[in-house]
């Protein structure tokens, strides 16, 4: 048996003790990897950004707020799925978090089966980001292999330019489109036209 479970992780910031180790006893229960920080501060310093994971916060706490950490995290345009534990009075403040991106929010005191839903639901969106992220990192490091010749010839290919047209756009010959041509797909593990499209278009990108 794995000592990491296969779920994912869900972090856990909260400044009271116990709902920390409720939580951590529910989730770990249901075979998801918690972590638990008792601030947004420790939790900053420790988060991994690589890591399919989840996110729940306490809005009031110590120190930086939930809300403030949901701040820094969309500073650093992190993709992680954000839900916010409140307490009956933060439900305008918790509406205004979803506001700026978090998934969902979830009252004091909470039902379990309705968080563990949750979870699942935020793991389900960080796995799809994580995903894309990893795509768009594998496109950039192909496309990051290219001249600036070549990215030229490629922007116009994907422009729909004929070799004769886009050697008249560089002042090239036609052999020399077709010698760039031939490189781009080297370069971009691209076997057909179609392929080149997709990863120049952002659609797919094969691994580096």
């Amino acid at each position: 048996m794995s000592l990491i479970p296969k779920k994912g992780t869900v972090y856990v910031v909260d400044d009271d003790e116990a709902v920390r180790d409720s939580l951590q006893w529910l989730l770990e229960g249901k075979d998801y990897r918690v972590r638990c920080f008792d601030s947004a501060e420790s939790f900053l310093s420790r988060y991994d950004p690589r890591e399919v994971a989840c996110l729940i916060v306490d809005i009031r706490m110590g120190g930086m707020t939930g809300l403030e950490l949901q701040d820094k995290l969309i500073e650093r345009r992190s993709p992680l799925p954000i839900v916010f534990i409140t307490g009956h009075g933060d439900v305008p403040m918790a509406v205004n978090t979803m506001k700026k991106g978090a998934m969902d929010f979830i009252q004091k005191p909470f039902k379990e089966d309705d968080l563990v839903s949750l979870v699942e639901r935020m793991l389900d969106s960080a796995r799809e980001s994580f995903s894309e992220h990893q795509n768009a990192a594998n496109r950039d490091a192909l496309l990051a292999k290219l001249t600036g010749r070549e990215a030229q010839v490629l922007e116009r290919i994907v422009a729909g330019r004929l070799n004769k047209q886009i050697a008249d756009d560089l002042g090239i010959s036609i052999k020399t489109v077709e010698a760039h041509r031939a490189n781009i797909m080297e370069k971009l593990n691209a076997n057909t036209v179609a392929d080149l499209l997709k990863i120049a278009l952002g659609q797919a990108a094969p691994k580096a």
